[in-house]
């Protein structure tokens, strides 16, 4: 049921804005108490009973973890229908709810944008080694061998690719499709991350995996993009064309629009020669100017945290538009009186 004020979509965009705030504020719960550890712990223990080199087998992998973040989304929103009360503001938060819990678990803006900050502290004190062992903390690629400006770069390109995934496509799910849809991301999300590599033993399992989140994340990348330039508009004109130019090279369709996006608006070059354990990738150069250093990784950092809030603000204008046109609503309705029998 939908209030009179506030409509479905007011009502998700407030929740949307609500999560987000919400996890600025408190950032990750301790694994042992975060879902999104509860689920990866399920997940990897379904994986060993599924596993065979065998996309099929993925396939069901996949099918059973969206299928468990659709349930926990129904089970909020199932929840939020026994808070009481009949006034208009107990209906908004009977619909906003949902989402503002389902957003707040499923975010990690805070821990990325905190994580980016440590990194850079080391770079800035000399202490490479110290930067290498937090980096994997950020990316899955080996760090051992790279320099100051390689760790630079790989904190730039997760700041760009996990502020899709951890910000902008929980909000764009929130608001497509309320509670469930932001679990079922995010669940999507956790799998891609354990099993959608291209190696020996998931280049099969996990291609089903790695290809729900990819259509998952296309639309939320491509809204990066366009908040990037949005937020740097002497760059918007760079955003746009190195993003046409540059990202259709990259190996993941989402990953390069948002990685190419920070990298224009920052004047850097991103990507290049990277290794995953025993394996060595070529990745295509993004964007045009010098390799990035320690305050790149600032300038990313502010970019992306004002990109957050951006998403804040555009939701609680969506929520207040969707009040006003509401209010309208109610006072354009003809008023008539049931007759008596």
């Amino acid at each position: 049921m939908v209030s009179g004020v506030v409509g479905t979509t007011g009502q998700r965009a407030l929740g949307v804005a609500a999560g987000l705030v919400l996890d600025r504020a408190l950032g990750e719960p301790p694994d042992r108490w975060h879902p999104v550890a509860w689920f990866g712990t399920v997940m990897g223990r379904l994986e060993e009973v599924l596993w065979r080199d065998d996309r099929g087998a993925g396939l069901v992998y996949a099918g059973v973890g969206a299928g468990l973040g659709a349930a926990a989304g129904a089970g909020l929103v199932a929840a939020s229908r026994m808070l009481r009360g009949a006034a208009p503001a107990a209906e908004v938060l009977r619909g906003a709810a949902p989402v503002a819990l389902a957003v707040g678990v499923a975010a990690a803006g805070r821990m990325l944008r905190g994580t980016s900050r440590t990194v850079e502290e080391h770079l800035l004190r000399d202490d490479l080694d110290a930067a290498r062992e937090t980096l994997p903390s950020l990316v899955g690629r080996d760090p051992s061998g790279l320099d100051a400006s390689g760790v630079a770069a790989a904190v730039v390109e997760s700041l760009a690719e996990n502020t899709v995934d951890a910000v902008v496509a929980p909000a764009f799910w929130g608001l497509l499709a309320g509670a469930p849809g932001v679990l079922v991301h995010r669940a999507v999300n956790t799998m891609d991350a354990m099993v959608g590599r291209r190696d020996e033993r998931y280049g099969r399992f996990g291609t089903a995996a790695a290809r729900l989140d990819d259509v998952m994340a296309w639309v939320p990348a491509r809204a990066m993009a366009l908040l990037v330039a949005g937020l740097a508009p002497d760059r918007a004109g760079d955003v746009r064309r190195l993003v046409a130019r540059d990202a259709p090279a990259h190996p993941s369709p989402n990953s390069g629009v948002a990685e190419t996006a920070v990298a224009a608006a920052l004047g850097v070059e991103l990507g290049g020669p990277l290794r995953y354990g025993g394996r060595v990738e070529d990745r295509p150069r993004l964007g045009d100017g010098p390799r990035p250093g320690p305050s790149d990784i600032t300038r990313a950092r502010r970019l992306v945290d004002r990109a957050e809030l951006a998403v804040v603000a555009l939701c609680l204008a969506a929520a207040a538009l969707s009040a006003t046109r509401g209010r309208d609503d109610r006072a354009a309705a003809p008023h008539t009186r049931r007759r008596p029998a």
